[in-house]
């Protein structure tokens, strides 16, 4: 069964070591040391996290000499936010009304 990108990167970014790792990245690239470094993780688990994150598109690994690096790349997070924004012109129209609910209740409370 094929699994389509937006899919894999929803279940990459579904993991806070993950996220955490992406977030570690777009301050620069790093070995798997450095990203290892404040988890309380094997040097083999951030491997694999990021042979998820590659798979899904959203970092990409070099070797240079003995050192392996991984980079962010973002371009993946534009399609999950051009398909969140769909979403949030339902978000923000739910919160209007909300905010309008709420402002009638307070109003009637007054009287």
């Amino acid at each position: 069964m094929a699994t389509d990108q937006l899919s894999l990167i929803f279940a990459a970014l579904a993991d806070p070591t993950r996220r955490a790792i992406l977030a570690r990245l777009s301050e620069g690239e790093a070995t798997v040391g450095e990203l290892a470094e404040p988890f309380e993780i094997s040097l083999p688990a951030i491997s694999r996290h990021l042979k998820v994150l590659e798979g899904a598109g959203l970092i990409t690994r070099s070797k240079s000499a003995q050192w392996r690096t991984s980079r962010l790349s973002a371009e993946p997070l534009r399609e999950v936010a051009a398909y969140m924004e769909k979403y949030r012109r339902f978000w923000d129209s739910s919160l209007d009304r909300l905010d309008e609910h709420v402002k009638r209740i307070q109003r009637e409370r007054l009287k």
